[in-house]
């Protein structure tokens, strides 16, 4: 794993001997340290140097410190070095948003102690979302199950865990893909890293990702981080990824493959040390359906898939997990709860269309619902009757097809699939079940129905 490159510092002094005097102190305290005179070589050096922090001289050629603060805070956060040191200063320029305030001459010790506490605050301020997101999942993290395919699940984690392969996590929605993330992150040799986990389903804007660049004084200025560089060496988890507009799944491509990725406006290439897990709702033999180039990026990626069951393809795992979210509930504690035999039978007999996030819901309904009573019944969960297996999607609904003219075996059958597709708002999946046929060959049935009907 890539070792995390040392913190930048941006010294902004225009006294050169003292500037080289404070550059030398930060190097030999472990950081990577660069010097600038005034603002212009301060805007000129922020765009390649990137510092994670500034110390700032109030006193400047070409600016007031106090002025080009704002300025210089919107790139890093900044620790203020004056000659003249007071409360009211002091107070001041913490007002004004500085990090600290130092007074000339700087001692080493002093400098390290500040420097210390600075990063020591900024690391953990950027861990405590991470930590607390932890702690609230709680056992909700577990992959919870017993079944043939959970097994299945948790051999490929283990397998796929060590290395630093790029993973993709197929599986309905609500089945438990973020699950797998974090138990690949947990177990792999970032586990100590941050793992930040975007949804990409309505789409994510590439700044976001890879950061942005913008021209301020003629000179080429991070505007923001994106979440790539926040990961550091890390994991980037990425759900619905498919959502990804083209031109940014071609550029997540190339830094999955390059370890390199470049902000939006920006002309130079960074490193990237982060690992990539990527998720998405599609099914395996949709991933590269014809001329689909939209999906290149899952399809290049698919030499490492697991693929999440749906909680209906592993029955025996329901009661499992209703038990588990009724023992880890996180309200309502200090009033016994059990389920009722009839209630577990009905949460088997169930087919869980949202997955395993519905069946947390339902649990969490007869929690509600179950109020003062200790026993759970069938009737606190809230399930709709159980449907019949054998005709799905024909739950007593009338088909009406009409037409001029006595019609053809191909005209009735893209007249019939028009309608699922109109019925079921193109949901393929669905669609499929009630064909019960494949979802590539309902897939290949919709793009040959005729420009006028086709509705995908």
């Amino acid at each position: 794993m890539t070792q995390p490159a040392p913190e930048r510092i941006l010294v902004i002094e225009d006294d050169r001997a003292l500037n080289r005097l404070l550059i030398e102190q930060l190097e030999r305290l472990g950081y990577a340290a660069q010097g600038a005179g005034g603002r212009a070589e301060a805007l000129a050096a922020l765009a390649g140097f990137r510092p994670a922090l500034a110390l700032l001289d109030l006193r400047l050629p070409d600016t007031d410190g106090l002025q080009f603060l704002p300025e210089l805070r919107e790139y890093c956060p900044v620790i203020i070095l004056t000659a003249y040191g007071s409360i009211d200063q002091a107070v001041q320029v913490v007002r004004a948003g500085a990090a600290d305030y130092l007074v000339k001459p700087v001692s080493a010790q002093s400098l390290e102690l500040a420097l210390k506490r600075f990063f020591d605050t900024a690391s953990l301020l950027r861990d405590l979302a991470f930590w607390q997101a932890q702690a609230r999942r709680g056992r909700d993290a577990e992959l919870v199950g017993t079944s043939p395919e959970m097994n299945d699940v948790r051999s490929l984690i283990s397998l796929f865990a060590g290395t630093e392969a790029p993973i993709l996590i197929l599986g309905e929605g609500g089945s438990g893909k973020e699950l797998v993330a974090h138990a690949l992150h947990a177990r792999s040799r970032r586990s100590n890293g941050r793992m930040i986990s975007v949804d990409c389903d309505g789409g994510l804007p590439a700044a976001e990702l890879f950061g942005e660049m913008r021209e301020s004084s003629g000179h080429q200025i991070s505007r923001h981080e994106g979440l790539i560089a926040a990961a550091e060496d890390g994991t980037v988890f990425l759900s619905g990824v498919d959502r990804l507009a083209p031109d940014v799944q071609a550029k997540l491509l190339r830094t999955i493959e390059t370890s390199t990725y470049r902000p939006v406006g920006s002309s130079v290439s960074l490193p990237s040390a982060a690992r990539f897990i990527l998720s998405s709702n599609l099914a395996p033999e949709d991933i590269a359906p014809e001329g689909g180039a939209r999906n290149e990026l899952l399809f290049r990626l698919s030499a490492f898939t697991i693929t999440m069951p749906p909680l209906r393809a592993r029955p025996g795992d329901v009661a499992v997990l209703a038990e588990s979210f009724l023992a880890h509930r996180s309200f309502q504690r200090s009033i016994p709860k059990r389920f009722s035999p009839a209630a577990l039978s009905a949460l088997t007999a169930h087919d869980w269309p949202g997955n395993v996030r519905e069946l947390r819901n339902a649990i969490e309904r007869g929690i509600i619902m179950s109020a003062g009573e200790e026993v759970i019944e069938p009737g606190h969960l809230g399930l709709a009757a159980p449907k019949s297996k054998s005709a799905p999607g024909r739950e007593g609904a009338q088909v009406t097809l009409t037409f001029a003219l006595p019609p053809g075996m191909d005209e009735l059958r893209d007249a019939y699939l028009q309608l699922l597709l109109d019925r079921y708002g193109g949901n393929r999946r669905r669609i499929a079940e009630i064909l019960q046929i494949s979802e590539r060959n309902t897939y290949r049935l919709i793009q040959k129905l005729p420009p006028s009907q086709d509705a995908s």
